[in-house]
């Protein structure tokens, strides 16, 4: 994306066929980039263009973390105040606000999707490139539909059954981006433990491997084990980074815990979870060694 002046209107990554290949949520975090380099580079403070629209320094920040959409009322006191007058500009990012307003496929399971699980999908389903590491289940790209009902059951115990199987049905439509043309690589790093834990008993856990064994063939799709007999399980817990070709879109750190989740985007925070999981993955065993494992585990249950 070229560097533009505020006044001659800083132009998002433009649409193809009027439509952007990224998803809404991605294009609200580059409108939000645009929006907040434009504000820093005419000296403007959150509070002087939160008052510009009525709102607060809060409200600011939270449009240029692309955590919310943005009315076109305010977008267009924004780009007034940021001056942005061509008219040319000024629809180009109205066009990019509609674009980063409407719902994603997600948005249908709102009944059982909290929001900062949302976030999550909307990133990945605009991601070119998912690299993820699991201490304790599978990830939830890789489960099979028993296991994920499984692993649902667990720890929804208290749960309505037909709102388990709307989570179940959730995440196997995460998976079609696995095969959507253009979706993104994962690379996964499963600690021994993961493949060892039979969650649904032994059939499913058998099932479950045979899975991974086949999803594995899929070119974009790497999987390595960390085994017991490595120190590499000291990252401790599971880590999920996403990259993504948009240019104003940095990496993302996922750190879910139970029941909330962290996103992290700040480049030394980027340089440290990406050196542990360059670590994990050189301690771990390669591919075609992991696949061995794998088999050899799927036999003996």
């Amino acid at each position: 994306m070229s560097s533009m002046s505020p006044s001659s209107g800083a132009l998002p990554a433009p649409a193809r066929n009027g439509q952007s290949q990224a998803g809404p949520t991605a294009l609200r975090i580059v409108l939000g980039a645009q929006l907040r380099r434009m504000r820093q580079e005419l000296d403007i403070t959150r509070e002087a263009a939160g008052r510009a629209i009525r709102g607060s320094h809060a409200k600011i920040t939270r449009l240029e973390r692309g955590q919310v959409g943005i009315k076109e009322r305010d977008l267009s006191d924004l780009l007034s105040l940021y001056r942005v007058l061509d008219e040319r500009s000024r629809a180009t990012y109205f066009d990019l606000a509609r674009q980063a307003n409407a719902p994603g496929w997600w948005h249908q399971y709102s009944d059982v999707l909290e929001d900062w699980f949302a976030l999550h999908i909307g990133l990945e389903d605009a991601a070119s490139l998912i690299r993820s590491y699991e201490v304790q289940f599978l990830p939830g790209l890789l489960q099979t539909e028993a296991y994920a009902y499984s692993l649902s059951r667990l720890g929804y115990p208290d749960t309505p059954h037909e709102t388990v199987e709307r989570l179940v049905q959730l995440r196997m439509e995460r998976q079609k981006l696995l095969t959507r043309e253009g979706g993104p690589r994962l690379w996964v790093v499963l600690d021994e433990a993961v493949l060892r834990r039979p969650f649904g008993g032994r059939e499913v856990m058998r099932d479950q491997l045979r899975h991974l064994l086949e999803i594995a063939d899929m070119p974009h799709i790497t999987l390595q084990v960390a085994p017991f007999a490595t120190g590499a399980a000291a990252a401790g817990a599971p880590i999920t980074i996403l990259r993504f070709n948009e240019a104003d879109l940095p990496d993302k750190v996922y750190l879910e815990h139970w029941g909330s989740a962290v996103y992290l985007d700040k480049q030394p925070e980027i340089d440290r979870y990406t050196l542990i999981m360059d670590t994990l993955c050189a301690e771990s065993e390669l591919p075609d060694h992991s696949l061995e494992m794998i088999h050899r585990l799927q036999q003996e249950l």
